[in-house]
């Protein structure tokens, strides 16, 4: 009687599935309540008065949080979840996961590497706020009164770090103050005052003259204070007092650091040798292709003559940043009209192209996409680099475009906001290998859609994807196997016909960042694989628009969650269109 009394209990009780769409309601509540910028960006404005933070006290909240998540779902029969809510129960598993280990190694003693941090981000918060309401502004001036809280709590954290020797490198760090201090302006000239320049004009001349002078009291008194404190702290203290060491394995507990950083930066199981050994494999296979190229266009000097040939030669660089952005968006608008021809589904969200700010340019990387909220007033926007135009070459311009705007991540981030029938965090999460491997295997796509004719063009992509192979032999010899600075900026710039320049600031990045250089190769190569087995498996029957539909049809997702979904799409479409007799 007892037993049955409870079977009827339990039956009567929620199901597997609705525990699990509870636990992801919840933990979605509380991602976007403790990350406001976050919410903000993906079209939830409850939050938008508030800064995120980072004191003892938030950061122990989010481990509670993210301990009582793992519990909830160890107690879910993942076998009784549907398909989509399997991969949705293995996607938030290796996120907890990964994100108690990243609190277990303090990664917030690090918020920032040699081209960006959370204080150049924010250079981005005037475009990505909604500003369209009294109510709109008073929460943008909010935010703007925050700045001081926030600040002081990464410099506490970041205190910890020069205590604990869990600094960034010092060889990275020669004029990184200049990223703070350049926003010690007058409040006319900092960006951070731009939205009240043009306060809509419907306002009523109360609320524009209260807002106008708000405005301009929080960039006087919290914002550019903030700055001016920052850089201080970053010259006087931080940059002298950093580690002289480069490696990771050199930090406290490194090599258990470095090993978790490959794994969060490939989602796979392997080991930094593994990723070495795959790098060099690399690099020999891309460098016959690139000797095929100086056969095509006749060159009989050596390889490095060539590549001095392709640096210094005046018909490879733009005279003015505008035929630089020309340039991008001629191309990007090209391929535009490619699209069609290789996905079936694509995005309403339209992209720009624009310089990347002043501000960061000159320790900035070539270009890269910065993505806009689905309610914004803003599109996506394609950055290009103008800065230094003598190491910016166009033979490189057709794969950084592809890679950044279409068929690469503009493609790929705005169809992801724009799917149905999955969780919010997946549709708005970031996986590097995902993402970084979507965008190099976009790269190769431009020869599927007649690009690269020229062949100094083609040399262009195959130096963007000998770059990334390099990446994983560098970033695993800096971090594990003790390689110095100059042996990887010469390891660069002997296998690619990078710029110096460009060699130099990216080996300062992987120095500063290390790991994420790996994603970029190694998704790359799985999605590739995936595609060849989708090929020889359903022959005849292969579609590629259906299988980047397939590829970009999920959110972003971890290699082995996109390997299952791939096979799943290859044995339905078997099962679908059986071979004719």
């Amino acid at each position: 009687m007892i037993a049955t009394s409870l079977a009827a209990l339990e039956a009567s009780g929620p199901s597997e599935t609705e525990r699990f769409h509870k636990l992801l309601d919840d933990d979605w509540a509380f991602t976007l309540e403790h990350s406001p910028l976050l919410a903000t960006s993906v079209g939830e404005h409850r939050f938008d008065d508030r800064m995120p933070s980072v004191s003892k006290e938030e950061l122990a909240a989010q481990e509670r949080h993210l301990r009582s998540v793992a519990e909830r779902l160890a107690a879910i029969n993942r076998a009784r979840l549907s398909g989509e809510d399997r991969v949705s129960h293995d996607v938030l598993s290796a996120n907890v996961k990964d994100g108690l280990a990243a609190l277990r190694f303090r990664t917030y003693r690090l918020p920032f590497n040699s081209d960006s941090g959370f204080h150049t981000d924010l250079l981005q918060l005037p475009d990505d706020m909604p500003l369209a309401t009294v109510k709109d502004y008073e929460n943008y001036i909010a935010r703007l009164n925050a700045f001081p809280r926030y600040f002081d709590e990464q410099t506490a954290r970041m205190k910890e770090g020069l205590a604990d020797g869990f600094t960034q490198p010092r060889v990275t760090l020669e004029g990184y103050d200049g990223t703070a201090s350049r926003q010690d302006v007058g409040a006319e000239e900092s960006a951070f005052f731009a939205p009240f320049k043009s306060l809509p004009a419907a306002f009523p001349e109360a609320d524009r003259a209260r807002l106008l002078a708000a405005g301009r009291k929080a960039v006087e008194t919290s914002v550019v204070p903030s700055y001016r404190r920052l850089a201080a702290f970053l010259r006087e203290e931080y940059i002298p007092k950093a580690r002289r060491t480069t490696g990771a394995f050199e930090l406290p507990d490194g090599p258990a650091y470095y090993e978790y950083l490959v794994r969060h930066f490939t989602t796979l199981d392997v080991t930094p040798k593994a990723v070495h050994e795959i790098g060099l494999s690399e690099v020999a296979r891309i460098r016959a292709e690139m000797d095929g190229v100086l056969k095509q266009v006749g060159w009989e000097k050596s390889f490095a003559e060539f590549l001095t040939f392709l640096r210094t030669d005046p018909r490879f660089y733009a005279k003015t940043p505008e035929e630089l952005l020309t340039r991008a968006a001629w191309i990007a608008k090209r391929m535009d009209g490619k699209l069609p021809t290789l996905f079936g589904r694509l995005p309403r969200q339209p992209y720009g192209v624009a310089p990347v700010p002043e501000a960061i340019a000159p320790r900035y990387t070539g270009g890269r996409y910065v993505p806009a909220p689905l309610d914004s007033r803003q599109s996506g926007t394609y950055w290009v680099n103008t800065y230094d135009l003598p190491s910016r070459p166009f033979y490189t311009q057709e794969a950084l475009t592809l890679h950044e705007a279409v068929p690469g991540h503009h493609l790929q981030i705005a169809l992801s906001k724009e799917l149905t029938g999955i969780p919010e965090f997946r549709r708005h999460s970031y996986v590097d290998a995902y993402g970084e491997g979507w965008g190099l295997y976009s790269e190769r796509l431009g020869l599927e859609a007649g690009f690269y004719a020229d062949p100094y063009s083609n040399f262009g992509r195959l130096t963007y994807e000998m770059w990334r192979a390099c990446r994983l032999v560098v970033d695993t010899g800096i971090h594990a196997f003790g390689w110095n600075r100059q042996r990887v900026i010469d390891y660069l710039a002997s296998n690619s016909a990078l710029s110096l320049h460009e060699c130099t600031t990216e080996t300062d990045r992987y120095i500063s960042w290390p790991g994420q250089a790996l994603s970029y190769k190694i998704g790359e190569l799985k999605i590739r694989e995936l595609r060849a087995r989708a090929e020889k498996e359903l022959g005849e029957r292969f579609d590629v628009r259906a299988f980047h539909d397939t590829v970009l049809g999920s959110g972003s997702l971890p290699l082995t969650a996109l390997e299952a979904k791939v096979n799943g799409w290859i044995a339905e479409t078997r099962k679908l269109a059986p071979s004719a007799p």
